[in-house]
């Protein structure tokens, strides 16, 4: 699914995705997508925090720096200089809608304009100078349905710059999960996938090519509470415990510290599983059937988001990694770059 293309023909062979923790690329040899080569470069927290707003990219030396060694070892120093990638972004920096049309234009220099009208009252940032694609799911009883994809052009123009100070050329821009749902074979059954880190979670249902769902929640917009309300208690013991250790730190600042961090991870975790179970919801009243499992295609890995949702009560829910093990040549190791970190860059090389 091209997005936001910038060549005709066939996408590069080379993908990078940018997310908050951190920078991974891969490399295919053909349309098949099977990797012959990955890496994955980790970036400090605070370097890129994805959104709608200029300032995703905070750090633009690190990040371009990160970006460069990411390919460079795919290939060796300086091999793939100058070569066209395509770019995956975090879903929190584009905003995708299902949108029902009664009749829409054939060709898309005139359905564009009318897909930007239509977008002018539904997006939190100027759809007239927005970079916009779009993609027609179905027509039937007099309805157009549309997946249309939007993104700030100053935010895009970041990602795209930090590629081009890398040395590279950026093909096309592809959001994370639309890129990720490029791994299904359009004869699959349908399926739920789930696209989650610490901070964004994505929900998608897709049934022969065709997207039923695509939600995106920004948990990270909710951290304005500092501790959950089990906490509050051990907050109040410290209250009355102060006092320093033997380097003069305040112990309570530091315990308090620990509580928030967990505090968010826990919270974290309950929106993944309530996001899980909005989506499990929505695929049995659509399809009439229970999704037979969850497709994992995020940072957190198959293995976490099964504890997640065991511990917030959906452990009927089976869940494994989108990219399969035969996804990659023999000898493509996995151990520094887990299978969850590659579903973007592998279903943005498949055509």
């Amino acid at each position: 699914m091209e997005i936001f293309p910038k060549t005709l023909g066939t996408r590069p062979r080379l993908a990078i995705e940018l997310r908050a923790e951190g920078v991974v690329a891969a490399r295919a040899e053909d349309a098949s997508a099977v990797l012959t080569a990955v890496s994955k470069i980790a970036l400090p927290e605070g370097v890129l925090a994805a959104g709608l707003k200029p300032g995703n990219i905070v750090d633009h030396a690190r990040i371009v720096a990160a970006v460069r060694e990411a390919v460079e070892a795919l290939s060796g120093r300086g091999g793939d200089r100058g070569r066209n990638v395509t770019i995956v972004v975090p879903d929190a920096a584009v905003r995708v809608l299902l949108l029902d049309f009664d009749e829409l234009p054939g060709k898309a220099i005139d359905a564009l304009p009318v897909i930007r009208f239509r977008l002018k009252k539904l997006l939190p940032f100027d759809a007239d100078t927005a970079a916009m694609s779009y993609q027609v799911m179905s027509t039937e009883r007099n309805m157009v349905r549309v997946l249309a994809v939007a993104m700030p052009h100053e935010v895009r123009d970041e990602y795209e710059t930090v590629v081009t100070a890398a040395g590279f050329v950026a093909g096309a821009v592809l959001p994370s999960t639309l890129a990720s749902l490029g791994c299904l074979d359009e004869q699959e059954g349908p399926a739920l996938v789930v696209n989650a880190d610490y901070g964004n979670v994505t929900t998608a249902i897709v049934r022969g090519g065709v997207v039923l769902l695509h939600r995106t929640l920004e948990m990270a917009a909710e951290r304005g509470r500092v501790a959950s309300a089990e906490d509050g208690s051990v907050l109040r013991e410290l209250e009355y415990s102060r006092g320093y250790d033997r380097s003069g730190h305040d112990r309570t600042a530091l315990v308090t510290q620990v509580l928030e961090s967990a505090s968010e991870a826990a919270m974290d975790a309950r929106e993944i599983a309530q996001s899980v179970s909005v989506a499990t919801a929505y695929f049995e009243d659509t399809l009439a059937v229970s999704p037979e499992v969850v497709l994992s295609a995020g940072t957190l890995g198959a293995e976490r988001i099964t504890f997640i949702l065991d511990e917030n009560g959906l452990a009927g829910l089976r869940v494994q990694e989108m990219v399969a093990a035969d996804a990659m040549v023999a000898g493509v190791s996995t151990t520094r770059v887990p299978r969850g970190w590659l579903a973007g860059v592998r279903g943005a090389l498949r055509n």
